[in-house]
């Protein structure tokens, strides 16, 4: 069974949900459990995408697209 590459949407999408369950007074590890993911995912993703909007999210991504495409 191969590797599951989620979509930086739910990306943004599982931190908010981790951030909702927190500030519902479930303990960080407990909320980082519920939604499927190791820990050391959760802080990798926290420190690439925490405080990340959609809008920005998609900012992002054309940027990195349009650098690619330049640098070719």
């Amino acid at each position: 069974m191969g590797i599951k590459r989620h979509t930086p949407e739910e990306l943004v999408q599982k931190l908010r949900q981790v951030e909702v369950l927190v500030g519902q007074g479930t303990a960080r590890i407990d909320a980082i459990r519920k939604i499927g993911i190791t820990e050391q995912t959760y802080y990798r993703w926290r420190k690439n995408y925490g405080g990340m909007g959609i809008d920005q999210l998609k900012e992002l991504k054309r940027l990195q697209k349009e650098n690619e495409r330049l640098r070719k």
